[in-house]
């Protein structure tokens, strides 16, 4: 008879932190059954289409590539096959390599990407403290850099604390959602329930979005703004708070500094003037102004709408701005919202893979910091802050002095080579790079520049901790034995540390959250135990005293993460996009989510049901007289043009579109939208600008020859990632 057993674990997809209840065949390891756990606080009991199907990359049914389950070296050079070798081989190799290239140029030589999906915060923690302590540089950094990093520095500039200060399940007692580049429904469903369930309880929202989404259609008002305009729209939003009187006088006394400067310069910014920019009407900024205003329980939420943008930071700021105005900090369902992306990416930030920031979001530039963490290290850490990712182009490919090149890269669980902006330099930067490791579960573009590939365990094979949106810890549950070949994220990289001269030892992952907490005392009290009898514990959570559950909601009272305890008002102009439409592109590009499918889409792809909603190459939404004029149909495919590069992908006329301007989806391999996007960066964050660049769409007359090529290129994919026809694998 065939053994069954149900275990809770938390969903490998969106930051929204939902729990799964798995029914798993242990006889033959598999998973048989999700469905939504009561016990998630979250998602009380529901799940999404990527929670309910998406396990399904586990059993390996090679649909778009296939698990890496020996590692592989690149014996002969670059342009020489990857072949498989021991893991004893593997990481001598590896460690060898490292320590040559530290000896000749360096520790700041290298760099190292950590992952913010599936190996959970403790293999975070370990990876930047590789990087620190065992290579001995900051380069250390993880995709936050390209989504969420803004929100980060914005709001740490304003109130010291750069997370969601709200829980999720706050946003349904609401009285005003302000929601802003934020398309809840498709990026996180669990949380767009709580805004339908606010509306339902009587919530007023305020929707801005240069497309009519799911929640503009249930919006009081809806501002269809020009893409790239939001600075201008946030600065009138806050001239009208203030020249009608609307702040909250009091709460800007007590609680927040530089508001006469701030109000000056906003002075400027009436509706009236931003309105043509912006395209939309006066009337309607002031009656958004004012609802934002009429509320003490008034929640802003965003997402990379107006993060990834060159003046994402700045946005950021704004939204902050607002509600220091409001008074809307320091109790219940109000406050600020960056919805994080990916299951693990507030918990990467969290565990310090950021290139200024130990464990904790403690600055590797504070000697009394640095001290504590050589202590327990047992080492001497740089002073100096790591480089961001999304610079190490710039570090290779026009950097004249060898001895400041990037010549090594580790990659744990991420594909620069389909997520990074501007590919075809991404490609030429990892075809320079002397040394590349690779350590994911599945093949993918960037194994392809690869001189080292190490196999790890995927989500279900290991335990660990993820952070939820909103700052909750939460423990992740094994399911499944590993795939034979694959260790663990966290034991790779303590194997290549110990053979490079710097012993990394850990049983299990308890000791590993725990060596980390007695380091970060934001996170001192989330223990095991804690986040177990209270289904799980949100940060900051000072004391392992059992009363101390965790932090709900932030900046109680008005007090504030900055210093001296103060909002601080910071006022920015508005500067526009960094690459406009012109006669040769004359229409606008914006990158956006697809429900069904996930990031790099190794995991998605892979899954048999999410698969048959949608698939390669993906489509570009386009109003339907920008249609008309092209002479292009729903379905056809056609060829998307930018100054960087080229795709091929389907029409899809809609009315939800604005005229002038084009959207498409990120996931796809064949479809692949970054091959077009801007790597210009925003200056602070260096998070790149991929919501706007120009771009032009040409039809293309012999549509049985573009189905053939997208045919071809399926194929042929599919075979450099290691699959035959029938289903059988290249050994």
């Amino acid at each position: 008879m065939t053994a069954y057993k149900k275990v809770n674990t938390i969903c490998p997809y969106c930051g929204t932190g939902c729990v799964i209840e798995c029914t798993v065949d242990t006889e033959h390891n598999r998973i048989i059954e999700a469905k939504g756990s009561p016990d998630g606080v979250n998602n009380e009991g529901r799940l999404c289409l990527k929670g309910l199907y998406g396990w399904d990359y586990l059993n390996d049914p090679q649909i778009l590539t296939r698990r890496i389950q020996q590692p592989m070296i690149r014996k002969g050079g670059k342009t020489s096959p990857l072949q498989e070798v021991s893991w004893d081989e593997a990481i001598r190799y590896t460690a060898d390599r490292l320590n040559a290239i530290i000896k000749e140029f360096g520790p700041d030589s290298i760099m190292g990407a950590g992952s913010a999906r599936g190996p959970g915060n403790e293999a975070g923690y370990i990876t930047q403290k590789f990087m620190r302590a065992c290579v001995g540089t900051n380069n250390v950094d993880h995709c936050a850099r390209i989504c969420h990093g803004a929100s980060v520095t914005g709001l740490l500039g304003v109130i010291g604390e750069g997370a969601m200060s709200l829980s999720v399940p706050e946003i349904e007692d609401a009285e005003v959602i302000f929601n802003i580049g934020y398309n809840a429904a498709v990026s996180h469903p669990l949380v767009a329930r709580r805004i339908v369930r606010a509306k339902k309880k009587g919530c007023k929202i305020i929707c801005v979005d240069p497309r009519k989404t799911e929640t503009a259609r249930i919006a009081d008002i809806f501002l269809a703004i020009k893409g790239g305009t939001n600075m201008l729209l946030l600065n009138a939003m806050a001239n009208v708070i203030i020249s009608e009187g609307l702040t909250d006088t009091d709460f800007i006394r007590q609680h927040t500094k530089d508001f006469q400067v701030y109000a000056d310069e906003i002075a400027a910014y009436t509706p009236e003037s931003v309105a043509a920019e912006t395209h939309l009407q006066p009337a309607d900024i002031r009656k958004a102004a004012r609802l934002f205003a009429s509320s003490k329980h008034t929640v802003t939420l965003w997402g990379m709408g107006i993060t990834q943008f060159s003046q994402g930071v700045e946005c950021v700021a704004a939204c902050a701005n607002l509600s220091l105005l409001t008074g809307n900090f320091g109790h219940y369902a109000t406050g600020v919202g960056p919805v994080r992306g990916q299951n693990n990416v507030q918990g990467t930030c969290d565990m310090g893979l950021l290139p200024n920031t130990y464990p904790g979001y403690q600055e590797v530039t504070d000697a009394r910091v640095r001290n504590k963490f050589e202590k327990a290290w047992h080492v001497s850490l740089s002073p100096n802050p790591g480089l961001p990712l999304t610079q190490v182009p710039e570090k290779v490919l026009r950097e004249p002095d060898p001895k400041k090149r990037i010549h090594a890269y580790y990659i744990v669980g991420e594909d620069p080579a389909q997520s990074d902006p501007n590919l075809p330099e991404i490609r030429e930067t990892l075809s320079k790079i002397d040394f590349v490791v690779v350590q994911d579960i599945f093949r993918n573009k960037t194994c392809e520049y690869a001189d080292v590939v190490l196999p790890a365990t995927a989500w279900g094979e290991h335990e660990g901790v993820y952070t939820s949106c909103d700052r909750r810890f939460q423990r992740v549950h094994k399911l499944l034995e590993p795939q034979r070949g694959c260790k663990k994220d966290w034991e790779i990289q303590c194997l290549v540390a110990a053979a490079m001269g710097y012993p990394m030892h850990y049983d299990n992952t308890e000791q590993i959250w725990n060596e980390m907490i007695a380091l970060a005392p934001k996170f001192a009290g989330a223990t095991y135990e804690k986040m177990e009898m209270n289904k799980g514990i949100q940060w900051p959570c000072y004391s392992t005293d059992p009363a101390d559950k965790g932090t709900p909601y932030l900046h109680k009272g008005g007090t504030f993460a900055t210093a001296d305890g103060k909002g601080h008002f910071q006022f920015f102009p508005y500067t526009p996009v960094q690459e406009k439409e012109d006669p040769q592109y004359p229409l606008s590009f914006c990158t956006v989510r697809e429900v069904g499918h996930y990031s790099v889409r190794t995991m998605t792809g892979n899954c048999r049901l999410l698969r048959t909603l949608a698939d390669e190459p993906g489509y570009i939404a386009m109003n339907p007289a920008d249609c008309e004029s092209l002479h292009l149909k729903r379905g056809e495919l056609v060829r998307v043009i930018s100054r960087r590069g080229s795709t091929i992908t389907r029409c899809l006329p809609t009315e939800r579109v604005s005229s002038g301007a084009t959207y498409m989806t990120y996931q796809w391999w064949i479809g692949a939208c970054n091959e077009l996007t801007n790597d210009k960066l925003d200056p602070k964050s260096h998070t790149p600008e991929y919501k706007y660049c120009a771009c032009r769409v040409e039809k293309i007359e012999n549509q049985h020859s573009a189905e053939q090529f997208i045919q071809d290129q399926y194929k042929n994919i599919r075979t450099r990632m290691g699959i035959r026809e029938g289903g059988r694998t290249h050994e």
